[in-house]
Formats: structure tokens, C-alpha cells, sequence
């Protein structure tokens, strides 16, 4: 019987899911694949910096290899949850509402549905955010050889911190609380501000060939 998590199945087994006509998987957890795959390259780099030449940094790509992993394995998780928040979602809109008490318990279902349905790619613009913050602080501290990767990374980042951010958008309408969508909102677009910051930050540093100084690992994280 083959596995129901997209992180045990081939990419080809995910792409033509993808591809039929079932609802899921869909864009979000399509994001949070893309977003998955940003985060296994800065792994990579991390561990291509493990070089002589690079030894001034090899704290930093020791602890950014192993958070960017955990990244990775967030982002799947993640791209299960969507898919199942919408199948949730899409089980209320198929709840009855021939009478009064029908019609409110299936507004009731689709407002909760739908705050799932805008929480987990919420999550998935937040774990974007901290793999943008990885990849920009191995700019310039890590393996020049694979600098591209990097630039590569922050783009798949801000790309699946767009996407998801639209997910939460479109489900935001039909949720109950209004101050909670109003703040979500404005968290989920300061986030997809502060991705693509970091990325930029990735792509300029490279295109100069900056080499940066070690970074303090004692302070707070960006």
C-alpha cells in the first residue's frame, strides 16, 4: 500500500498527483515542497563548506546545516497538513444547509476550516522566512563553489513564501474572527517582505563575490 506523505513518495509520484484532477495536493503543499527543496540546498552548501579555507565559519555551517535539515522536514510535514486542511475545508462545503440550524453549524465548520486552512501556510511562510535567514548567513561564509546553490535557495524561499502567502489570502475571507485575519495578514505580508529581503541580500552578496566575516552565533538569530 503506498505511502499517504508526500515526504515517502518519488517526485514523480508527487508530480503526477499534482497533475490529475484531485483537488489535492494543490498549491499550498506544492509550496511547501518548493519551499522543502530550498532548504535541502542550504544543507548542501552548509556541508560543502566543510574546507579548510572556510574553517573560520565551520561553527556557523555546522548549525546551519542541521537547522536548514530540520527545515526541510518542517516543510514536508507541512505540505501533509495543507492538503489535509483543505480536504477538511472542502468536507464543510459539502455539509448540509437545508434548515436554520444546518445552514449555522456548516458556517461554523467552514470558519473553522477555513482559519486550518490559513494556519498552516501561515506556518509554511514562517519556516520560508528561517530558511531565508540560513541562506543569507552562509552568504559570503560559505563554500564560493556553491554560491549559485545558494542564490538558488533564497529564490525557491521567496518564491514558496509568495505562493503560500496567497493560500492564507484566500482562505482569510471566510474566517469568523476578523481581528485574527486583519493581524494574519499583516504578519503573512511582513514575513514575504522580510523573505525576499534576505534573498536579495543572498543574490548581492554573491554577484560580488563578497567574503563576510564570521558571524556572532551568541546573538540573537535574524
Amino acid at each position: 500500500m503506498p505511502s499517504r506523505r508526500f515526504a515517502d513518495q518519488s517526485l514523480r509520484s508527487f508530480v503526477d498527483a499534482l497533475a490529475s484532477s484531485e483537488p489535492v495536493p494543490g498549491g499550498g503543499s506544492a509550496a511547501a515542497v518548493a519551499a522543502a527543496v530550498a532548504a535541502g540546498l542550504v544543507a548542501m552548501v552548509a556541508a560543502l563548506s566543510d574546507r579548510p579555507r572556510y574553517a573560520e565559519h565551520r561553527s556557523l555551517h555546522e548549525r546551519v546545516g542541521g537547522d536548514a535539515r530540520k527545515l526541510a522536514d518542517r516543510a514536508l510535514a507541512l505540505a501533509d497538513e495543507d492538503a489535509a486542511a483543505y480536504a477538511t475545508f472542502a468536507a464543510a462545503l459539502k455539509l448540509p444547509r437545508e434548515t436554520e440550524a444546518e445552514s449555522a453549524s456548516r458556517q461554523a465548520a467552514l470558519a473553522a476550516a477555513a482559519r486550518d486552512a490559513a494556519e498552516v501556510p501561515y506556518r509554511s511562510v514562517q519556516a520560508c522566512r528561517e530558511i531565508a535567514v540560513a541562506a543569507e548567513a552562509l552568504a559570503g561564509r560559505s563554500n564560493s563553489n556553491a554560491s549559485s546553490d545558494l542564490v538558488v535557495a533564497g529564490l525557491l524561499a521567496e518564491a514558496a513564501a509568495r505562493a503560500a502567502a496567497r493560500n492564507v489570502e484566500v482562505n482569510l475571507p471566510s474566517v469568523a474572527d476578523t481581528r485574527w485575519a486583519e493581524q494574519t495578514a499583516a504578519e503573512t505580508e511582513s514575513l514575504v517582505g522580510d523573505t525576499a529581503r534576505l534573498a536579495a541580500i543572498v543574490r548581492d552578496v554573491v554577484a560580488r563575490g563578497e567574503a563576510r566575516s564570521p558571524v556572532d552565533l551568541s546573538a540573537a538569530r535574524g
